[in-house]
């Protein structure tokens, strides 16, 4: 899969899906691993190698990664756009994540889509058991969020097809289960596509099986309301609201906890007691 024409869009947060790229990042920066040269120009230019800098792609990213947690926001960043331009796939995320978040530096979305674009573009066909294979799913999840809105003044137009094309990519050759919950979010919403509780609920269970709380808190909603084509099972939607309830963390996820509350409400004591059982099966295979 290729992305061609790209210059600059908003992504909405994913802060999750983050957290896991950064804890990952920090482990291949104590495991190297080699990257081969693509010749190709980036969002910025490289930093050049000079006495008493890192040499290697993986110094560079090693030394980057020190110099910011440090402060030395300049160096670290000139040497994580070193390393970007050979083609690695952690520092071009770790640059895209920190202008897409204005993390040290001035929020700019045009370059973080233009990194993002760079990893999609050279890594899109990554074995997806490798390590690095998190960065790109989650560059075609950040893309994918970026054409759901568009950027203004820029030629990246809000395009809801493109976005659920590589949401899907994602969600199927890498399996990632963020890119599955946000695919099922545009079938449950009808955004760009048509509507299908049905469908959703598939890519729902699947991430939520892997514990994607948004999906645990999505699916459950369905299942515990029924929707077109789902049977009503609350005993079971209030089991994956429960797991999703626990999980959420911030103020971003008032919807997921406010979600298991209505139901909870709601559900007979019989129903609560089922998904007790059910909840306690689930934890035990989970194990």
């Amino acid at each position: 899969m290729r992305i061609s024409d790209l210059t600059g869009a908003r992504p909405l947060p994913l802060p999750r899906t983050a957290l896991v790229c950064a804890a990952l990042l920090a482990a291949l920066l104590a495991a190297p691993t080699s990257h081969a040269f693509d010749g190709t120009p980036g969002a910025d230019a490289p930093a050049a190698a000079t006495p008493g800098k890192p040499r290697t792609i993986e110094e560079s990213v090693r030394f980057g990664a020190q110099a910011l947690r440090s402060g030395q926001t300049e160096k670290g960043i000139d040497s994580l756009r070193y390393a970007a331009e050979q083609g690695h796939a952690g520092a071009q995320w770790k640059l895209g994540r920190m202008y897409a978040e204005g993390e040290g530096v001035e929020r700019n979305d045009i370059k973080a889509f233009e990194y993002f674009s760079q990893i999609a573009n050279m890594h899109a066909d990554d074995n997806p058991a490798t390590p690095e294979a998190r960065f790109v799913a989650d560059a075609f999840v950040a893309l994918s969020a970026y054409y759901l809105v568009g950027i203004p003044n820029t030629k990246v137009r809000r395009d809801a097809t493109r976005a659920r094309d590589m949401f899907a990519y994602a969600a199927s050759y890498f399996g990632d289960p963020g890119a599955q919950y946000h695919l099922a979010r545009l079938y449950i919403d009808g955004d760009g596509v048509d509507r299908d509780p049905r469908f959703a609920a598939r890519w729902l269970g699947l991430a939520a099986q892997k514990g994607q709380y948004q999906a645990q808190a999505a699916l459950g909603g369905l299942l515990f309301k029924g929707d077109d084509g789902i049977p009503r099972q609350a005993a079971r939607g209030l089991m994956w609201l429960t797991l999703a309830r626990d999980a959420a963390a911030g103020p971003q996820d008032k919807w997921v906890v406010d979600l298991y509350e209505d139901a909870f409400a709601n559900a007979s004591s019989d129903e609560r007691a089922m998904a007790l059982v059910y909840l306690e099966q689930y934890m035990k295979t989970a194990r």
